[in-house]
């Protein structure tokens, strides 16, 4: 017996999504709120969801449950304090998926501008595809907020 499974269009397994913010505060206290919201302070529209940031080659980035119970969302894949921020793993898709997440910072006419980068490759569930860039935005929103109201 041989089972010929159907080859999907490579468009079909990836996953790009660019997004620009810009801050009214200084790259060190955006990079502070970067680390906050994706961190201990991470939410989603359905509530709070804290994570852990390990901010170090490696650390992990992930969500403890507690006894030992969680979901590793990636590892920090190269941290440059405080313009760059990229992490690597399958985030919120478990699946057999990889992703790649750049937040790359730089002062820009007075403020700090996000660029903001996800690209993923692999078996990409379709209510991801469609959550995945307004759930951005609203992380992208909430670190713009943190920091403009540290500053």
């Amino acid at each position: 017996m041989s089972i010929s499974p159907a080859i999907p269009g490579i468009e079909s397994l990836t996953l790009t999504i660019t997004q620009e913010v810009h801050v009214n505060a200084s790259l060190q206290t955006t990079f502070e709120a970067l680390l906050e919201q994706i961190g201990p302070e991470n939410e989603s529209e359905q509530g709070k969801m804290p994570m852990k940031i390990e901010p170090w080659p490696g650390g992990r980035w992930f969500r403890d449950l507690g006894d030992g119970n969680g979901h590793l969302w990636g590892h920090v894949q190269a941290i440059k304090r405080p313009a760059l921020l990229e992490i690597t793993g399958p985030l919120f898709m478990s699946n057999a998926v990889v992703s790649n997440v750049q937040y790359r910072l730089s002062e820009e006419n007075g403020e700090t501008v996000i660029k903001f980068h996800h690209r993923a490759f692999g078996v990409i569930q379709e209510e991801h595809r469609r959550g995945v860039t307004p759930g951005w935005a609203n992380v992208n929103r909430r670190i713009k907020e943190r920091a403009e109201r540290k500053k």
